[in-house]
């Protein structure tokens, strides 16, 4: 109890010069000087130049946009709640005011997929006095402008000595594009399922590191939550009645995500990772007691497939729930051991002549692909697809490598695009791996050829859910997720582990302002809590 007592009045002893000084070392850390070789952001943007004047913004700050958007008028209002988030003095200050921000955007073309141009430019004028401060976001595209937005409030501090908000390394000079058109978060709902406000916290967090694709792993084996009004008894398969995603709920978190410049990519893992369908149909399975891989022998099978694909894509019309053109369908770790026990399967194989059940696991993939193709739909697998059947797929698969980074290189020299998530340091369910592996990865190791390299179209770290639920999400992913997210955006000579950390907890501390429970990057475990007191810079 003593020392609770006395903290109050030891904490009124201390100098404002120590508080200063703190001040001024996070901006040190924060804000690096014109010289400096880095950006005060995350991810680093493609290039930069830095002065050495700092600004305010004044009360009456406000975005200018040069043409109307819904989504671009939505994001400003966020910025403006993100950068304005402490009550400002009045505008009485000695340093030059910046008024406003002009936004120009040469496409009136909202639409999002990964050929989307991302690019914009940024520019701070410095005062003079011949003219006036100016500043400045042009980009192609409302996406790009939107990744202006976010880089342009990561460089606004709050002076809470003289009450303004600052920008520091006036004039500023940025022209930026990502390295890679993929850059995503897998998250997965089956093995513990995420409420709509979890998923829209991970999507909010994504668009802060520029991050662009949810790859929803929104069934598996375990559960299966989400609504189908062709099929309605598959959410038979959700944990319970109160943990599954309306029709209305799956369109409204695609929307969510599009207005931060976020694809949302669905995973129906097959024919392996199915045995949750079983539940509302049972004879789309081998055995009630050996549910997966799903049935190849039941026509019923690849009709409810069809039947489910159809709606969430729209059928021929596009016009379905999930309107992202690539559409993943798994393939992973098939064990064919349940086909081997039913007499309808074996039959139906020598019916067919099928000699083996690596063959009906390539019957099962290709017709799985015609499905997706038909509907308009670019078809994505796991590495094992490839493994087995290498140069037999359609050259317009894409492989999601995760099992070993070295394969990356194989798929692109056969002809096929690729996805990087080798496990061995994207895996964000891999808690002893630290920010600095996610860092190392760099996605065109082993890859040369410049041809082959752009076959390669980015990566994405994974977040799946055996051991994570809305109580540990937000600290399993960040900040490591944001090591890697820089490795996808930023060129490919970024690499300097010291300039990347200064950065990264400052951004750690950023999203923790804007309600994304981030863990402290010197941790052992990577969502463990603080070990003891400190401030966010440090920890």
């Amino acid at each position: 109890m003593a020392k609770l007592f006395l903290l109050p009045f030891l904490c009124c002893l201390v100098s404002a010069s120590l508080f200063d000084s703190l001040e001024e070392r996070i901006l040190e850390k924060t804000m690096p000087k014109a010289a400096s070789t880095q950006a005060p952001m995350v991810p680093q943007p493609k290039s930069f130049s830095m002065g050495q004047q700092t600004i305010s913004l004044s009360s009456g700050f406000k975005f200018m946009p040069s043409s109307q958007s819904n989504t671009l008028t939505a994001a400003i209002a966020r910025y403006m709640a993100l950068i304005f988030t402490h009550s400002s003095a009045s505008d009485l200050t000695d340093l030059p005011q910046l008024e406003s921000v002009s936004i120009s955007i040469n496409s009136s073309d909202e639409t999002l997929q990964l050929d989307t141009d991302e690019s914009y430019t940024l520019n701070v004028e410095a005062s003079t006095r011949e003219a006036a401060m100016g500043a400045s976001i042009s980009a192609k595209t409302v996406y790009g402008a939107l990744r202006a937005l976010e880089t342009f409030s990561q460089l606004v501090l709050y002076n809470f000595s003289s009450g303004q908000y600052e920008i520091h390394g006036v004039p500023l000079n940025i022209m930026d594009e990502p390295r890679f058109q993929y850059r995503g978060l897998l998250l997965d709902t089956s093995r513990h399922f995420e409420p709509l406000s979890a998923l829209r916290r991970v999507v909010d967090s994504m668009s802060y590191a520029k991050l662009n694709v949810l790859h929803w792993h929104i069934v598996d084996s375990q559960s299966f939550p989400m609504q189908s009004q062709s099929y309605p008894k598959l959410w038979n398969g959700a944990y319970s009645a109160q943990e599954r995603y309306s029709t209305q709920d799956l369109k409204d978190v695609v929307e969510y995500a599009r207005m931060r410049g976020v694809r949302v990519m669905v995973e129906f893992d097959m024919p392996g990772h199915a045995g949750s369908w079983c539940v509302g149909y049972p004879q789309i399975c081998p055995a009630p007691d050996c549910t997966q891989p799903l049935n190849p022998a039941n026509n019923y099978t690849f009709e409810l497939i069809e039947g489910l694909f159809k709606e969430m894509t729209g059928g021929s019309k596009g016009m379905g729930i999930f309107t992202e053109d690539f559409f993943h369908l798994g393939g992973d770790e098939v064990n064919t051991a349940c086909w081997q026990k039913s007499p309808e399967i074996m039959n139906w194989m020598k019916q067919n002549n099928f000699t083996t059940t690596d063959e009906v696991y390539m019957y099962f993939v290709e017709k799985a692909h015609g499905i997706a193709s038909k509907f308009g739909r670019t078809p994505v697998n796991w590495e094992e697809v490839f493994n087995h059947f290498g140069s037999k797929l359609d050259k317009s698969s894409i492989i999601h490598v995760w099992l070993n980074h070295a394969t990356a290189a194989k798929i692109v020299a056969a002809g096929y695009r690729c996805i990087l998530s080798n496990s061995d340091v994207w895996y964000l369910d891999h808690l002893t791996i630290t920010w600095q592996q996610f860092y190392d990865n760099d996605p065109h190791m082993g890859i040369t050829d410049p041809k082959q390299q752009q076959l390669l179209i980015g990566g994405e770290v994974c977040m799946w859910g055996e051991t994570v639920d809305p109580s540990d999400i937000d600290q399993t992913i960040w900040p490591r997720a944001a090591a890697a997210a820089e490795r996808l955006w930023s060129p490919a000579n970024v690499t300097d582990h010291d300039m990347m950390e200064s950065r990264l907890h400052a951004f750690r501390c950023l999203l923790d302002r804007r309600g994304i429970a981030a863990a402290p990057l010197d941790n052992k475990s990577a969502r463990s809590a603080p070990p003891g007191p400190g401030g966010c810079y440090v920890q």
